[in-house]
C-alpha cells in the first residue's frame, strides 16, 4: 500500500511537471507566432517607406533634368553660336549695330581732338614762338586723346564690334589771334573743343541707353564721360588765370603764364 501511494504521488507530480512545461512551451509558442505576424508589417512599412523615398528622387531628378533642358534650348535659341567661319565674332552679345557705329564715330572724334592738339604742340614749339610750357601741354593732350581712341578701340574689340577708322580733317597750322594772342586764342580753342567731346561723349550714352546696353553705358560713365568733365574744368580754369595775369594779347602774360605750365 505504502508503494502504491508512492509510485501515484510520483505520477502526479511527473503530470503536473509535464503540464506546466507543455503551458510553457504553448505560452513561448504564442509569443513567437506574435512576433512572426508584427515582423512582416514592419518590413512592409519600411519598404513603403523606401518605395516612397525613391520615387521623390526620381521626380526631382526629373525636374532637375526638365529645368537644365529649358535652360539648354533657350540659351541655344537666343545665342547661338555660328562655328562656320572666323569671320562671326564669338564674343559679341547684345551689342547693337547702332552703337557700333556711334563708337566708330567718336573714335573719330577722339582722333581729331588729338590731330588738332598735335598741330598746336608743333605751333608753340617754334623757335618765333618759344612758348615750351603751352607746347608740352598740347603734346600731353594729344596723346590724352589719343589714349581715349585706343581705349574705346579696346572696348569695341572687347564687345566683339569692329573698328572701321575714319579720315582725320586736317588742321590748322597758325593759331596767332590779332586781338587775343595764340596763347589764349589755343586755350579758347582747347575749352571749345573739350566741350564738343563732352558733347558727343552724351550722344555715344544715349545711344547706348535707348539700345538697352546697360554694360556700355557703365562704361562710358565710369571710364569717359567723369574725366572728360574734370578736362573741361581745368581748362575752364586756365583760361579764366591767364586772363587774369592781363589782358587778351599781352605777350607779357601769356610768357608769365608758360612758366607755370614748365613746373
Amino acid at each position: 500500500t505504502t508503494t502504491t501511494t508512492t509510485t501515484t504521488t510520483t505520477t502526479a507530480r511527473f503530470a503536473r511537471a509535464m503540464r506546466a512545461e507543455t503551458a510553457t512551451r504553448a505560452t513561448m509558442a504564442r509569443r513567437s507566432n506574435a512576433a512572426r505576424r508584427s515582423n512582416p508589417n514592419r518590413d512592409r512599412r519600411r519598404a513603403i517607406e523606401r518605395a516612397r523615398a525613391r520615387a521623390n528622387a526620381n521626380d526631382t531628378d526629373a525636374a532637375n533634368g526638365t529645368t537644365q533642358s529649358r535652360a539648354i534650348v533657350e540659351a541655344q535659341t537666343t545665342h547661338p553660336v555660328k562655328t562656320q567661319s572666323v569671320e562671326y565674332s564669338f564674343a559679341r552679345s547684345g551689342f547693337a549695330s547702332e552703337c557700333e557705329r556711334a563708337l566708330n564715330a567718336q573714335i573719330n572724334v577722339e582722333y581729331n581732338v588729338s590731330y588738332i592738339y598735335h598741330a598746336m604742340w608743333a605751333y608753340f614749339s617754334r623757335d618765333n614762338v618759344a612758348l615750351k610750357g603751352f607746347a608740352e601741354h598740347f603734346k600731353r593732350e594729344a596723346l590724352e586723346e589719343r589714349a581715349h581712341a585706343e581705349q574705346l578701340m579696346e572696348y569695341m574689340n572687347l564687345r566683339g564690334g569692329r573698328v572701321e577708322l575714319q579720315q582725320l580733317l586736317p588742321p590748322q597750322s597758325e593759331y596767332d589771334h590779332p586781338e587775343k594772342g595764340c596763347a589764349l586764342y589755343a586755350l579758347e580753342l582747347s575749352l571749345s573743343l573739350e566741350k564738343l567731346n563732352n558733347d558727343k561723349l552724351c550722344e555715344l550714352h544715349r545711344v547706348a541707353d535707348d539700345a538697352g546696353d546697360a554694360h556700355m553705358c557703365d562704361f562710358l560713365e565710369g571710364e569717359m564721360l567723369a574725366p572728360q568733365v574734370e578736362s573741361v574744368r581745368e581748362v575752364s580754369e586756365m583760361v579764366a588765370t591767364l586772363l587774369r595775369m592781363g589782358p587778351p594779347g599781352d605777350g607779357m602774360a601769356a610768357w608769365h603764364f608758360d612758366q607755370t605750365l614748365r613746373a
